[in-house]
């Protein structure tokens, strides 16, 4: 069965499609990245664009890139699953691992669009999760924080055991970020067949983030 994945380049999403991949009756056919209304950097993220088309040619799997504001984020999304959905893929992975409203919108967004949706991550204990990340030999780094829960020293952090025992002394911090609280660029794991090269620039303050700017090198 053809299926796409919702995909911010980040560590849950990158683990979601590790296990749909696993299973032998799933062909992951398609990766789908929403972007920044001027094309530039990703919704979620904040990713240079060339860094998930870097990803994606790594995976040897076509991503679709769709611009949108936040405002027009799930008529863009439905437009995007119809087009899939007229291409035969009518199965959906998204890495969400609690958040009920997430599952909520999921859910509520494929049954519109005839798209049947996998959560492989879904209420799965937060450690194990990341000690599996690492683990199968996913390779990924901080790239925004919340500023509310972390400070911009946290950027660049590779994502490890150190960094999961640091996280743990700190008890307003979801392990996983799943509230929010940090985001990551996987540049390399064991379905990629060479690690996205990058380079890193400056932290940018913006509002309640910090940033690190990431620049594609090829």
């Amino acid at each position: 069965m053809k299926t796409f994945i919702s995909w911010s380049g980040g560590k849950d999403t990158a683990l979601a499609c590790y296990r749909m991949m696993k299973n032998e009756n799933k062909e992951i056919a398609h990766l789908l990245n929403m972007i920044s209304e001027n094309g530039t950097h990703s919704r979620s993220h904040g990713l240079e664009v060339k860094l998930l088309q870097s990803q994606a040619k790594s995976m040897g799997i076509p991503i679709t890139q769709i611009k949108a504001t936040w405002q027009s984020y799930e008529d863009e999304f439905k437009k995007a699953l119809a087009d899939f959905k007229n291409n035969d893929i009518n199965e959906g992975v998204f890495g969400d691992i609690d958040l009920q409203p997430h599952r909520d919108w999921v859910e509520r967004v494929c049954k519109e669009s005839r798209i049947t949706p996998f959560l492989p991550l879904w209420n799965d204990n937060r450690e194990d999760l990341l000690n599996e990340f690492i683990d199968v030999g996913f390779k990924a780094i901080v790239v925004a924080v919340n500023r509310d829960y972390l400070g911009e020293e946290w950027l660049g952090r590779e994502i490890n055991s150190d960094f999961i025992n640091d996280l743990k002394n700190l008890s307003n911090v979801d392990l996983c970020g799943e509230n929010g609280e940090y985001h990551t660029f996987v540049y390399d794991g064991p379905f990629f067949q060479e690690p996205v090269t990058f380079s890193a620039g400056e932290k940018i303050s913006q509002e309640k983030h910090y940033f690190l700017e990431l620049s594609c090198e090829e």
